[in-house]
């Protein structure tokens, strides 16, 4: 026994004192009737109920705020009662309004407050506050039961339970309660037993029943012989708790059962999922105890209730009482969707109400869905795991795009709009803001938001108080609900609700002990609240100290900071001066004279050394200066225009007469004053406004200023939805916010560039950056407005539709429209882009439905359809919709009753289903809201109905699958699928549901809010991993579910699948179990387990009895001799004595060969080879004298097989060269070896764009990559080079020999060339051994067998030919056409006679025979079993004998045993494709394109294969983990394995060591293009900078990258390096321009970013310092030069001489700096027919060697360089050149002049003698060429490759 009261005191919370012992009886207690110890106010009196025949409370009045009892007397007191059930007696007044307010305590000290009340609609819920709607609902009452609404109700409350189902917190005790009107109540009473209303004590002991009867003092009385049930009610909240969630299901009756009798309360909201205890109250029981049901039914299965985060009509109802009872009426529960966040996300749904069905009721032909589920329920299994989310919440709101909430203006002008007002931080590093409903706080160097979600509606007003400590909220509506946040952690402390109608103004003293509000009352008179909010935070509410109404206008309120008890306020004709003495609020006006008249708009105090000071501003341009002591206007300014109000806006302004400018807002700061005025421009003035000291224009006018608090930035809002800041000291601008002025209509996600389109009612199309959130485009419409956008697929293109019919096309990249087209004659209603980008839809308001083609940049129309689509729909994203395969297009038409389905190429209808007929059942007829396609298979069609009903179609024959029911009272409008079929996203009203769509048996959803707007469109961002919603604002959510690996194209949980479960307890015992049953591959990482692994016997081979591993199908044939099977089209062979050219084909699939006829019968090119030992039934083949062109009529053809284009697999193994529209050059002039002047000395970079393009042996030190199309032979102590050149294009991969002596390098087709470049080189001497010419697109694979005689040459997706090579002749051993991409092949290592090859699905193994000089090949194909999954294969490496390990796309490794042909062992190694694998010994490291690199512990896995069950599961492990730049291309590790060197897509290689755990940066280059190189003045360093946004500081002597700036989303077009300086010699600086028209200065020394400026709107594309380095000289795309001062920040002055043409070179010399035109060139254009599609750059640069030339080339009539004499005003000299300067660099040192072309040659020129040399080695078009200083080196760049070359003989 005393065990076991221990174990019970451990599971129970601490007893409560014993004076609260059984129960205790709250009234008595506090001595309610004396009022010492509790309070009362308004209408509260103590009357007698005649049912009760006893004295009660009567609490009436009109506002329930203002009349109610409450205990304790005040807030900083508590009633400190710890039972857990508090017994309401209460009685709700016929038609009347009450609410009942609980202060709960916590274990952590945490107030929360729990509101139940008659007057709520919905549950709402926040981290301190819960409110629950009470609900009376009238049935058809009794006999002898009172009036609906008359009738005294017990309310038990599980005060336990509801802070742990809510809020996931421990009760403690209850702090306070508060009775307001209108009600009758007995008594209060608190207890930790649960008692039964309806039982007495004498009635329990009498009958023996096994429940706690009521107390005799707290029971009703009840009359002889009638039922306690027909004269009161029982509500226990939540329900009994010592039911388990099953006992509920299985009590649970149907719904004819039930029998509504009286009005029952019912509270509404519903738990979520999140313990097994909170399980147990889910249905939220309101139990009405009774006799038995007045008729009986026969049972009706019904759909189980929802056991998750949500009840989507769930019917639940209580059995109460012993077993000798009868069955109780029912109480049928609304079932609401809740959900609580831990950082107070409101997450509601609108209400159900579920009636009871009777049987006859239903329909005969009920739905296929329906039947299923009711089925399903029938079988009373728990199914809650299959339903529930994971994790939960499953979203997470991560960021807002928007600005502004609930306008408050009155009247609302161009500059007020919405509440456009944002507040400083304290420390000045973040900005406040609403966004609608949601409050942001915005950091302003990191651009990181913080949010604060609890407001249901638009934010009227914000305050923050002096210390940063406490913010004020104010919503619209519920009218005037006001929150108080704790500012640091984001902790709502208090809601409540103000007096205000609606709050315009809210205004925090500097303490934060006083909050002042202002707003109109529901009569529109003008009302000023006044609370306390010192005890906020400490338990505490905010009180009420006082409110006053005022007759004149209050359009700005503020409290004084100096003196909380003093404030100031203006308004239309008035500003008044208050004061708070005495608990009340006086005022008393400043006599303003002249000025009574204007409309003051708002006011600032300033501190003044002779007192105080208050500045107020006018909507007539006055600046009043008042004094706060006197009262009185000490002087009065005037803001004026200084042109005429015709011209254009004004520049200067000055104070004067006449019409002013309206100002709408003013902030002072101790030596500035701040003004915003409704012209858009922000004004800084000195307080004695004698000039402007700064001006910044906006683009719409400016609805308020703050100045930050150290005075050194100003904070601005606009009308238009901006928010930025000005800074004082640099005197830039910085944009924070950027959002659409109006609601958002529709949404476009992009793939590649990550971005976001968008549509709104303020008549603009916005493209955002999702990464950043920025707006990257705004294109505006002010004529018509954008209805629907749409990205294209694969061109940086979009299409938007407008409500005047047209159809645009838009060039992100030109920002223009491309073509427009006006085939619709009413508004878009919708728009869609099929996913494989050839066709664009487009649908209107008048029926017609229009088709294009959009495969070309300008798309065109195909056809137009007329009277197709529903005329009566409204603009909807999900109204038009196109399949994920391009192939079906559905809508809603020709009525809104149907939807039908379309091919896509021909629009011809392939179905038509009537919406109405869905629901026989239903009173009328259903109509379609909106559609989306889900993945194929299985092919679903989801369409929304009119009657919040969900239906899920096969998109093929229109066969309902299932449906989902939603919530009323709105429809779904929007739906969203991810892609892969897990989550279903519908939008209906202000909510976001998401479906566990997967789930088959009532599938759970979760709703959130936020929105305070309807939202109108959602999706999925294009990785899935993010949700976008849009309305009022754009929401971006984080998908918080992880990833599932599903097989391609498949649905988890999709009809025919296995149902999925949630991991729990016992689930790896589980999977080990199924495992062991099936004989599978394991599909997770062994872990360690108490039980040994079972033995997994894998085995794909045929059948004993088979005839072999490919059966002939005869029938399978057509009649040309094609296969009829999926796949590529491939010939099959023929019969003997058919006519016709034989190959071999496909049957199942293109690999199954068939079965194959007599040896003779076999073309020459294959044949079979029954002697094979253990190969029996294989097909061999082998080479013919001409192996890529085979001869006789049963040669292997491919012509036929390959008349589609290939598409690239799913795979980032496969090389793909990088786009050129460079050729190569013909004709040239190379020097004689050993007469070149320049000499490569190093490559910066490696090709990250290669594969497998990495070689090392350690043992050697051999050192070899590729770079462009150079191969790299470097010595890694030394850092020497050697450059082997030879190939024409980029080099895709590299093969070493097992001696180190040879070396293969493949290089993709050239256009002077038809196949392919292999070139064998000879790795002592460094030459070119052979040349291999065989496949026509790209190499993938080299490999060289383990006794070097073969090597092997794997052709890519587009070639898809395997071939053999013998290495002592380099002659073509055989050639395979394949059928299908393989991705990989590698020789076994103790067989040079096999080889494997991995692909989609399968391990293909091949066989070499040679029989004197035939060389055949016999193949078989291993495929991967279905338990692992259908992916594909991409990299694979031998291990031990006999084990080969595979990587695949979804993250897997299998692991197969050679001797048999199984796969044995398979586990999640990463979360994406796998592309590289090494093995050695017992390790295996695995690289793949999610940056990761891994190294595995497998050796035991050899063990595992010989002995089964006999290992246990932990046999591998991960030992590291390294995560890289880029994804994993290439690597090679030494044999141990402790050390290796990788190669990643960044173009970086890395030294990694698995000893230390570390990663070194070996060779390192840029990732994008090239765009300049520049030199310190010492020459011992440079920086080079790139489109990649990256400026780079590289060591000219080792050639090692120093430092590196990086500025994201942006490219760096231009860098100068500082002059030296001869007053601080040691600072060296490097600027720098950008694509955004920013210039940036990066101090070297220091390593950080000095400066930062704007000087221009457009790209810089040139930038040079003066001589002396005080000046920088900058020039844009658009022709400007910029002059600035870096010292000071400031461009002086803006040369536009050369408008409208790009600048492409700025130098400056040492002469004195002036800025005044010398001389001006111009040069003749060509004629129209000569000019290249590309033009080339002007040229320009004075020559080193005679300062008074200036050298000039670029477009003209011929192609040449010039020098001109500055001095003779002529042309001195012209050098012919082959082609166009694309640039140019002239020696400092000798007479030598560096041209490259676009041709990718590198030409010398000497100007003394005039020889040329030109040089190769370049992969694209050389961009750059500089000389050094020393003009020693030069520096040339193609793309992303620099190359350093060595000046010689000068």
């Amino acid at each position: 026994m005393a065990r076991d009261s221990r174990w019970v005191w451990h599971l129970t919370p601490p007893c409560p004192p014993v004076w609260q012992q059984p129960f205790l009886n709250v009234f008595r207690h506090f001595k309610v009737d004396e009022w010492k110890r509790s309070s009362k106010e308004g209408d509260v009196a103590v009357v007698t109920d005649k049912t009760l025949k006893c004295t009660v409370y009567r609490v009436r009045g009109p506002v329930s705020a203002g009349n109610y009892i409450q205990l304790p007397k005040t807030s900083t007191q508590s009633l400190g009662l710890t039972g857990r059930y508090l017994y309401v007696l209460f009685r709700p007044l016929p038609a009347k309004h009450f609410v009942i307010h609980l202060d709960l305590c916590t274990e952590d000290s945490q107030v929360i407050r729990v509101s139940f009340s008659n007057f709520f609609k919905e549950f709402k819920s926040t981290a301190t506050w819960l409110q629950f709607p009470f609900i009376c609902e009238t049935g058809t009452p009794r006999k002898g039961v009172g009036s609906p609404g008359a009738r005294w109700t017990c309310l038990q409350l599980d005060l336990h339970d509801i802070l742990l189902v809510y809020l996931n917190r421990r009760y403690s005790q209850l702090k306070s309660i508060r009775l307001c009107a209108s009600l009758l109540v007995r008594n209060l009473y608190t207890s930790d037993l649960c008692f039964d209303p309806a039982v007495t004590v004498a009635e329990a002991r009498r009958a023996k029943l096994p429940i706690t009867p009521i107390p005799r003092e707290m029971a009703f009385p009840v009359p002889k012989g009638e039922s306690w049930h027909d004269h009161y009610v029982h509500v226990r909240f939540p329900s009994d708790s010592s039911k388990t969630s099953s006992e509920a299901v299985q009590k649970s009756c149907s719904p004819s059962e039930a029998v509504l009798a009286g009005p029952v309360p019912r509270l509404l909201p519903h738990p979520a999922a999140f313990s097994k205890l909170v399980q147990d109250s889910l249905a939220l029981m309101v139990q009405k105890h009774g006799p038995t049901a007045s008729r009986q039914a026969p049972s009706v299965p019904r759909p189980l209730p929802e056991v998750s985060v949500s009840c989507e009509r769930s019917e639940v109802c209580s059995v109460g009482g012993p077993s000798g009872r009868s069955q109780e009426p029912l109480a049928w529960v609304k079932a609401t969707d809740k959900h609580v966040v831990s950082d107070s996300l409101h997450v509601s749904a609108r209400q159900t109400t579920v009636e009871p069905t009777a049987p006859e009721d239903a329909s005969p032909q009920e739905s296929p869905g329906r039947k299923q589920n009711q089925q399903e329920a029938a079988l009373g299994k728990d199914r809650f795991q299959q339903r529930s989310f994971l994790p939960d919440p499953v979203l997470r709101l991560k960021g807002v795009i928007g600005f502004g909430g609930h306008s408050t203006k009155w009247p609302v002008t161009s500059a007020s709009g919405p509440c456009a007002q944002a507040l400083w931080t304290r420390d000045g590093a973040a900005v406040v803001y609403p966004c609608h409903a949601v409050i942001v706080v915005l950091c302003v160097n990191t651009r990181e938001q913080r949010l604060f979600l609890g407001h249901t509606d638009k934010v009227s007003a914000l305050a923050l108080d002096g210390n940063g400590s406490l913010l004020a909220s104010a919503q619209a509506r519920p009218h005037s609900m006001l929150r108080l946040w704790d500012f640091q952690t984001g902790e709502c402390l208090s809601l409540f609700q103000s007096p205000v109608h609606t709050v315009c103004s809210l205004s925090f003293s500097d303490s934060g002990e006083v909050l002042c509000g202002v707003g109109k009352d529901r009569h529109g008179r003008m009302m000023v609240v006044v609370w306390g909010t010192a005890q906020v935070g400490r338990g505490g509410e905010a009180v009420i100290l006082t409110k006053v109404h005022s007759d004149v206008d209050i359009q700005a309120f503020e409290v004084a900071f100096f003196d909380e008890t003093r404030m100031a306020s203006c308004g239309r004709g008035s500003v008044r001066l208050w004061r708070l003495r005495g608990g009340g609020l006086r005022s008393c006006p400043v006599d303003l004279g002249e000025h009574h008249a204007l409309e003051f708009t708002d006011l600032a105090f300033r501190q003044a050394q002779d007192g105080h000071t208050l500045y107020v501003c006018s909507r007539s341009g006055h600046i009043l200066e008042i004094d706060h002591q006197s009262m009185a206007v000490r002087r009065a300014r005037r803001l004026l225009p200084t042109q005429t109000p015709g011209g254009p806006l004004p520049q200067k302004q000055a104070f004067s007469s006449g019409p002013g400018i309206a100002i709408s807002s003013l902030s002072v700061s101790q030596a500035k004053c701040a003004v915003g005025s409704e012209d858009g421009y922000l004004r800084l003035w000195p307080l004695d406004f004698s000039s402007v000291l700064l001006e910044a224009e906006h683009e719409g006018p400016i609805s308020s200023v703050r100045v930050s608090p150290d005075g050194l930035r100003v904070l601005s809002t606009t009308s238009s939805g901006h928010l930025g800041f000005l800074d004082i000291l640099s005197r830039e601008y910085s944009v924070l916010v950027r959002s659409h002025a109006a609601p958002v209509l529709a949404l476009a996600t992009e793939c590649s560039r990550g971005q976001l389109a968008t549509v709104s009612q303020d008549h603009t199309v916005r493209i955002w950056d999702l990464a950043t959130l920025q707006q990257l485009y705004d294109f505006a419409s002010p004529e018509e407005a954008p209805c629907a956008v749409a990205f294209h697929p694969t061109q940086p293109t979009f299409f938007c539709g407008f409500s005047s019919g047209a159809v645009r096309s838009f060039s992100l990249e030109a920002t223009e429209v491309l073509v427009e087209h006006r085939c619709h004659r009413g508004a878009i209603t919708g728009l869609a882009a099929s996913p494989d980008g050839s066709l664009l839809f487009s649908s209107c308001s008048r029926g017609s439905l229009a088709q294009y083609h959009s495969g070309a940049p300008r798309c065109r129309i195909l056809r137009v359809a007329a009277n197709v689509v529903c005329q009566e729909a409204c603009p909807n994203p999900s109204a038009l919709v196109v399949s994920g395969d391009s192939r079906l297009l559905a809508f809603v038409g020709p009525s809104k009753y149907t939807v039908t389905v379309m091919d896509t190429t021909s629009l011809d209808e392939l179905l038509r289903v009537d919406i109405g007929t869905l629901d026989l059942a239903g009173s009328r007829l259903d109509s379609a809201v909106a559609i989306c396609f889900g993945p194929a298979p299985p092919g679903h069609l989801l369409v929304s109905t009119s009657s919040n009903m969900v239906a899920v179609l096969d998109a093929t024959s229109g066969r309902l699958v299932r449906e989902l029911s939603c919530v009323p009272p709105a429809a779904c409008s929007v739906l969203a699928l991810s892609g892969d079929g897990r989550f279903l996203l519908t939008a209906a009203d202000r909510a976001i549901k998401v479906w566990n769509y997967s789930a088959q048996a009532g599938p759970g959803c979760q709703v959130y809010i936020g929105h305070s707007e309807p939202v109108r469109a959602v999706a999925f961002t294009p990785d899935q991993q993010q949700l976008l919603s849009v309305g009022d604002a754009i929401f971006l959510w984080d998908v918080l579910a992880p990833s599932e690996k599903s097989p391609p194209g498949s649905i988890q949980g999709s009809p025919g699948a296995p149902p999925t479960c949630e991991a729990g307890l016992g689930t790896r015992q589980l999977e080990d179990m199924v495992s062991g049953a099936n004989g599978l591959p394991r599909q997770q990482v062994p872990m360690p387990s108490q039980a040994s692994p079972p033995w997994l016997d894998i085995c794909a081979r045929p059948p004993k009895d088979h005839d072999g591993a490919f059966s002939m199908s005869d029938e399978s044939c057509g009649p040309e001799g094609l296969c009829q099977a999926s796949g590529p089209p491939v010939l099959v062979q023929k019969e003997a004595g058919r006519a016709g050219d034989g190959a071999w084909g496909a049957t199942g699939g293109p690999w199954d060969l068939g079965r194959p006829p007599h040896p003779r019968d076999w073309p020459s090119g294959l044949r079979t080879d029954p002697a094979a030992p253990g190969r029996q039934g294989m097909v061999t083949y082998r080479a013919n004298g001409e192996p890529k062109a085979p001869i006789g009529p049963g040669a292997c053809s491919t012509g036929r097989a390959r008349a589609q284009p290939p598409t690239r697999p799913d795979s980032y193994r496969h090389f793909t060269t990088r786009y050129k529209a460079s050729l190569l050059a013909k004709g040239l002039s190379f020097p004689a070896v050993g007469d070149e002047q320049l000499h490569l000395k190093a490559v910066m970079g490696y090709n990250g764009n290669g594969r497998a393009n990495l070689v090392w042996r350690p043992d050697t030190g051999f050192f070899a990559y590729t770079c462009g199309r150079l191969v790299v032979v470097e010595d890694l102590h030394s850092g020497v080079q050697q450059h082997w050149l030879g190939h024409p294009e980029e080099i895709s991969t590299l093969a070493l020999s097992h001696d180190a002596q040879v070396l293969a390098s493949a290089s993709g087709r050239s256009s002077t060339a038809s196949r392919c470049q292999i070139r064998v080189w000879d790795v002592p001497g460094g030459s070119c051994r052979q040349l291999l010419s065989h496949h026509d697109t790209a190499v993938q694979a080299l490999a060289f067998s383990p006794d070097d005689r073969l090597l092997v040459t794997l052709g890519d997706y587009g070639d898809r030919t395997l071939a053999l090579w013998s290495t002592a002749t380099y002659e073509l051993v055989s050639s395979t056409c394949l059928p299908e991409p393989v991705h990989g092949v590698a020789f076994n290592p103790w067989d040079a006679g096999e080889l494997a090859c991995v692909g989609q699905g399968a391990v293909t193994l091949w066989l070499l025979q040679q029989r004197g000089g035939d060389v055949s090949l016999q193949v078989h194909r291993e495929p991967i079993p279905e338990e692992v999954g259908g992916c594909e294969l991409t990299s694979l490496c031998y291990g031990t004998t006999p084990l080969l390990y595979c990587g695949s796309n979804a993250g897997q490794v299998c692991v197969w045993d050679m001797c048999v042909g199984r796969c044995f062992l398979a586990w999640d190694a990463d979360d994406g494709e796998i592309g590289v694998l090494l093995c050695s010994g017992a390790r295996l490291v695995s690289g793949s394109n999610t940056r990761r690199l891994r190294l595995w512990a497998v050796g035991a896995v050899p063990e595992l294969r010989r002995k089964g069950s006999g290992v246990r599961s932990s046999s591998v492990f991960m030992e590291r983990e390294l995560t890289l730049d880029g994804a994993v291309v290439s690597a090679v590790f030494h044999e141990s394995m402790d050390m290796g060197v990788v190669g990643t897509t960044a173009g970086t290689l890395w030294y990694v060591s698995w000893t230390e755990g570390t990663s070194t940066r070996l060779i390192s280059g840029h990732r994008s293009k090239v765009n300049e190189v520049v030199f310190s003045p010492s020459e011992s360093h440079c920086a080079t900078c790139s489109d990649d946004g990256s400026v780079r500081v590289w060591s000219v002597a080792s050639m090692e990258l120093l430092i590196q700036f990086q500025v994201l989303s942006q490219s760096c077009l231009c860098l100068s390096w500082s002059p030296p300086s001869c007053e601080h010699p040691e600072q060296q600086r490097v600027a720098a321009g950008y694509s955004d028209g920013t210039l940036r200065l990066f101090s070297i020394p220091r390593i950080a970013m000095e400066l930062k400026m704007h000087p221009h709107s457009a790209a810089l594309t040139a930038i040079a310092f003066s001589a002396d380095g005080q000046t920088i000289l900058s020039g844009d795309k658009d022709g400007l030069v910029a002059v600035s001062r870096p010292r000071t920040g400031m461009t002086f002055r803006v040369l536009s001489d050369h408008r409208g043409a790009p600048i492409c070179t700025i130098q400056s010399t040492r002469r004195e700096d002036r800025c005044e035109l010398v001389d001006w060139l111009s040069f003749p254009a060509p004629a129209l027919t000569e000019v290249p599609s590309c033009l080339p750059p002007s040229l320009a640069a004075f020559c080193p060697w005679d300062e008074a030339l200036l050298v000039c080339a670029g477009l003209g009539v011929h192609h040449e360089v010039v020098f001109y004499s500055l001095r003779q005003k002529q042309v001195m000299e012209k050098i012919p050149l082959p082609f166009f300067a694309v640039s140019m660099s002239l020696s400092p040192g000798a007479h030598l002049m560096a041209i490259g072309f676009s041709e990718r040659v590198l030409r010398l020129v000497d100007c003394a003698s005039g020889a040329v040399q030109d040089f190769a080695g370049h992969d694209d078009s050389v961009q750059l060429c500089r000389f050094a200083p020393s003009a020693r080196l030069l520096f040339t760049a193609a793309h992303s490759e620099i190359l350093v070359w060595e000046v010689t003989g000068h």
